[in-house]
Parts: C-alpha cells; sequence; structure tokens
C-alpha cells in the first residue's frame, strides 16, 4: 500500500467517525441526510460538481420533496472510490 492509498484510507476512516458520531443512533446505521451545500462543504467541492457527480452516478443521493440529498455514508463512499482510483 502506497503512502497516499494509507493516508486516503485514515481520512476514510475518519471520515466515518466523524459521521457516525453525528448520527443520532449510530448502532441503527441511520444515514444522516446531508443537503448539497453541506456535502460539498464536506468534500471540499463546489454545489455545482456535487451536481455533476451525482449525474454521473459517482454519488449517491435522494430527493425529499424538492429538496436533493445525500447520505453521510455515500460522502465516505464517495472518498474512498477516488481514493482507490488513484
Amino acid at each position: 500500500m502506497t503512502r497516499l492509498e494509507a493516508a486516503v484510507s485514515e481520512l476514510v476512516a475518519a471520515l466515518r467517525e466523524e459521521l457516525a458520531a453525528a448520527t443520532p443512533d449510530p448502532a441503527a446505521g441511520v444515514d444522516r441526510l446531508l443537503g448539497v451545500d453541506v456535502a460539498a462543504a464536506a468534500l471540499g467541492i463546489k454545489r455545482t460538481l456535487v451536481f455533476a457527480e451525482l449525474a454521473r452516478g459517482r454519488l449517491r443521493s435522494v430527493k425529499v420533496g424538492r429538496r436533493r440529498l445525500v447520505p453521510s455514508s455515500s460522502i465516505a463512499d464517495y472518498i474512498a472510490d477516488r481514493g482507490a482510483g488513484r
């Protein structure tokens, strides 16, 4: 495993821990649904890129009413997938 892969794995693990701590009941495995702005901030990208990644199918989301929400686990999966592809 390269240093970059190890760093990405460590980042994903830390992100999963942070997101699990923010979930009301982590034992239930409930995802927290994040707005596009919050998801963009968590990923360090602009909201237009979040919508582009959603359209490409690289990032999962759900629609609640008129809102597009990104499950917190989708962000961790996205980071892990992007790190593995390098």
